[in-house]
């Protein structure tokens, strides 16, 4: 059984064991969290079901880099960023 779940305004497609990186959750490494938002629930029409799921670790994603650059003024600005993310591993989807 697989979910489409929603979190930090994106959409993942989850299954029990999957492990997945969303946007920055407030919680400890080894808090159990339960996500309610469910998109889709495979095998059923209800969509009122929640997913389990352990908190792996806290990390950074890699760095994007920004460069900023107008013609002819001299004008050159390079900056980076790197998004703070949760990673996830999928315990199981319980139905309600």
């Amino acid at each position: 059984m697989f979910a489409v779940i929603e979190t930090g305004g994106k959409q993942y497609l989850v299954k029990q064991g999957s492990i997945i990186k969303v946007e920055k959750l407030e919680a400890e490494k080894g808090d159990k969290i339960e996500i309610n938002k469910i998109i889709f629930l495979a095998g059923s029409n209800s969509t009122n079901a929640a997913v389990s799921a352990e908190v792996l670790e806290q990390c950074k994603g890699e760095k994007v880099i920004i460069f900023k650059k107008k013609r002819r003024k001299n004008y050159r600005r390079k900056t980076g960023h790197r998004q703070h993310l949760t990673v996830l591993r999928i315990n199981e989807i319980n139905l309600k």
